[in-house]
């Protein structure tokens, strides 16, 4: 099993994300992107001391982007949505 530190890349907070977790206490992640759904769930409850009822998964593929001349590609990235326990909470610190 992987380090959870390496597992867990960040907490997204965003508008939505906020109404998630007051009103059905889901919570959204960013993930390392080879990182499956057991190892999300274990990593968060060893990390926040949680209990994890359901990680759903997603991958945000990359925004083209252009600078002038040039084209770029933002990186894709996996997103994780992680619904805990009634009554369990990670602190958003």
């Amino acid at each position: 099993m992987r380090d959870p530190h390496q597992i867990i890349k960040t907490l997204r907070v965003t508008e939505k994300g906020s109404a998630q977790s007051a009103q059905s206490n889901q919570y959204t992640l960013e993930v390392a992107s080879v990182a499956n759904k057991i190892e999300i769930k274990q990593a968060v409850e060893k990390l926040f001391k949680v209990k994890v009822l359901k990680v759903n998964t997603l991958t945000v593929h990359g925004k083209i982007k252009r600078m002038r001349a040039s084209v770029g590609k933002q990186s894709d990235w996996k997103k994780a949505i992680v619904t805990l326990k009634a009554g369990d909470k990670i602190e958003l610190a």
